[in-house]
C-alpha cells in the first residue's frame, strides 16, 4: 500500500491532499516538529538523504520531492485525472502553474522568511529585491485567477495542489498578507469548500485551522 510519511504543517499536506482528491487508499503516518526549533524530528530525518518533507513508501520504491510525488501518483494512481494532456488547449498553462508552484513562489516566499529571520534593516537592497519578487509572483497569481476559477483555467489540475500550500500553511512561517489579493483569497474560498481538502486538512493536521484568508 501506499505509505504517505505527513510531517505537520508541512509541503507533505499536498500529497494527502492529492490522494483523498483521487480517492486512493493510503497508510497516512504524521509525524509531529520539534516544538523548540520547529523542524522535522530524527525519525523523520532517516526516512530519506535529503531529510525532508514529503516522503512516500510505494511497496520498494521511496521517493521524496513533492512535485515528482505528485507526478509519480497522478502518472500510477490517476488514470488521467487532475492533469491535462498535451492537445487541451490550457496545457501550457497547466505545465506552466505547476511548475511556477515550486519554481518561482515557494523559493520566493522562503528568501523571504530567511532574510525576515536575519532582522535586517528593510531599505537592504536584497531585502527589497526579495519582497518585490514574492509582490510579482502574488501579483501574476491574482491576475491569473481574476479571470479563471483555477490555475489551468475552468479545470482543478495538481497545479492547485502544488500552489495552495505556499498561499496558506506557508504563512505560519513567513506571514505576508494577502488582502491587496482579492482574486486569491477568492479563490482559496472555493479550494477550501473542497471535501478532499477539508479531509485532508483535517487527517493530517487536525490542531490547525487552514489560513484561508
Amino acid at each position: 500500500m501506499l505509505v504517505v510519511h505527513h510531517l505537520g504543517r508541512s509541503q507533505s499536506e499536498r500529497i494527502v491532499w492529492l490522494c483523498e482528491e483521487l480517492g486512493i487508499s493510503y497508510d497516512l503516518k504524521v509525524y509531529d516538529r520539534d516544538k523548540v526549533t520547529r523542524l522535522a524530528p530524527p525519525e523523520y530525518k532517516k526516512l530519506h538523504p535529503i531529510g525532508a518533507a514529503p516522503v512516500i513508501d510505494d511497496g520498494d520504491v521511496r521517493i521524496a520531492e513533492s512535485g515528482a510525488i505528485v507526478d509519480y501518483i497522478v502518472a500510477k494512481y490517476g488514470d488521467g485525472r487532475l492533469v491535462l494532456e498535451p492537445n487541451h488547449p490550457d496545457f501550457a498553462q497547466f505545465l506552466y502553474w505547476l511548475h511556477f508552484a515550486n519554481g518561482t513562489f515557494q523559493p520566493a516566499t522562503g528568501r523571504n522568511m530567511i532574510l525576515n529571520r536575519l532582522d535586517l534593516p528593510a531599505e537592504n537592497p536584497v531585502v527589497t529585491a526579495m519582497k518585490g519578487r514574492l509582490a510579482l509572483a502574488l501579483g501574476l497569481l491574482d491576475e491569473r485567477l481574476t479571470s479563471n476559477q483555477f490555475l489551468a483555467g475552468a479545470a482543478f489540475t495538481t497545479a492547485d495542489i502544488m500552489i495552495v500550500f505556499t498561499l496558506t500553511t506557508m504563512r505560519l512561517f513567513y506571514a505576508y498578507d494577502l488582502k491587496p489579493y482579492s482574486a486569491i483569497l477568492a479563490y482559496l474560498q472555493r479550494i477550501g469548500a473542497r471535501p478532499a481538502y477539508q479531509r485532508a486538512m483535517a487527517k493530517g493536521d487536525p490542531d490547525m485551522a487552514p489560513l484561508l484568508s
